[in-house]
């Protein structure tokens, strides 16, 4: 009788426990604050970390269309992930997850994050065209050089006639362009505006500056002039191959959601 009673209480201590282990092991937290930086030939994916002390890692996640389906892409144990497995021209949908040491996997990240690189560059020199006319125009599809006559060249430099200041001007080829003002960098700007473009097809060349192009064949494009002098400027620039698609750079913005 003993027995049976030793056993009985034997079989409801596991049972306890086991159902104890059960409510332990709870689904992971679902990561937060998903958000992208667009770039050439990558994306950068940044959210926030996650606090659960049975985390093991992140799952990053993406698809072609924004109801998927979704498929991992890469692990990572920190809150950060560049995808420089992509195209220039493509958008892409990100998702994450976190997953703790059981193998439990939480759900998808429900932030709307969505990415299309484009090309970007540096050190672009642009010359005063009334001094040098063959190297006064750039070709942003091409990434080059061009001269200011050219109906390739989206934009040109060119000095005022008066003044002497120097100008960026998008010619006579139905280019637009906006002074954006002064930016740190490029990921300053993160869309192309729907309004505020030049009435005359051009504004003042200034140090620090960035400029908004939207070209004649319905792309868009920044440049920032990182140095100039009374003959030249120096620009870095970004491209979106992606016709009609504003999408310039994503900043960083919703942290802490």
């Amino acid at each position: 009788m003993k027995q049976k009673v030793a056993f009985s209480l034997l079989i409801m201590i596991l049972f306890l426990t086991g159902c104890q282990i059960v409510m332990q092991n709870s689904v992971p937290e679902i990561p937060t604050g998903l958000a992208s930086v667009t770039g050439d030939y990558k994306v950068t994916l940044y959210w926030n970390p996650v606090s659960d002390p049975d985390f093991m890692q992140f799952n990053v996640y993406r698809s072609y269309d924004p109801s998927g389906p979704y498929a991992i892409i890469a692990s990572t144990v920190s809150a950060f992930y560049m995808d420089r497995d992509v195209c220039n021209g493509v958008t892409y949908y990100y998702a994450v997850t976190s997953v703790d040491y059981d193998g439990s996997e939480s759900e998808l990240s429900k932030e709307d994050v969505f990415d299309t690189p484009r090309p970007e560059g540096y050190g672009a020199v642009l010359w005063d065209r009334r001094e040098y006319p063959n190297d006064a125009g750039f070709d942003l599809a091409c990434e080059c050089i061009v001269p200011y006559y050219s109906s390739d060249a989206n934009i040109y430099l060119e000095s005022d006639s008066l003044s002497g200041a120097l100008y960026l001007v998008t010619g006579a080829y139905n280019n637009d362009i906006q002074d954006f003002g002064y930016i740190n960098s490029l990921d300053d700007i993160d869309y192309a505006p729907t309004e505020g473009w030049s009435n005359t097809g051009r504004a003042e060349a200034i140090e620090g500056h960035g400029y908004v192009i939207w070209t004649n064949d319905n792309h868009f494009a920044k440049v920032r002039i990182e140095s100039m002098c009374s003959d030249h400027v120096v620009l870095s620039w970004a491209y979106q191959i992606d016709e009609g698609n504003r999408e310039l750079s994503l900043k960083v913005s919703n942290f802490g959601r």
